[in-house]
């Protein structure tokens, strides 16, 4: 992951995102460089406009939260039983 922040930052800055800028920025936070990740990164951002990307990232709508199942009331009165027990048995412990 820090290998994407240090890419953004190096295009934020208007530095070119190469091994040798990214290896600066790695090893400028004290993290450790995996050589293999970092050229794989270097590869995968070759080509590609990352204003571009940016900008259609930007316009993405955020997904809504998908719906869950509604529970047959049976199944809620054993969870409050479920709760209602786990809660006398905390107060056992403090009572």
């Amino acid at each position: 992951m820090e290998l994407i922040y240090a890419s953004m930052l190096l295009h934020k800055v208007g530095q070119q995102v190469n091994e040798e800028n990214l290896k600066k920025v790695i090893n400028a936070t004290g993290a450790r460089v995996e050589e293999s990740k970092v050229k794989a990164v270097v590869a995968a951002l070759e080509g590609v406009n990352i204003d571009e990307v940016l900008k259609e990232a930007a316009i993405q709508p955020i997904a809504a939260p998908a719906k869950t199942e509604e529970k047959p009331k049976e199944a809620k009165k054993d969870e409050k039983k479920d709760e209602a027990q786990a809660a006398a048995g905390l107060g056992a412990l403090f009572g």
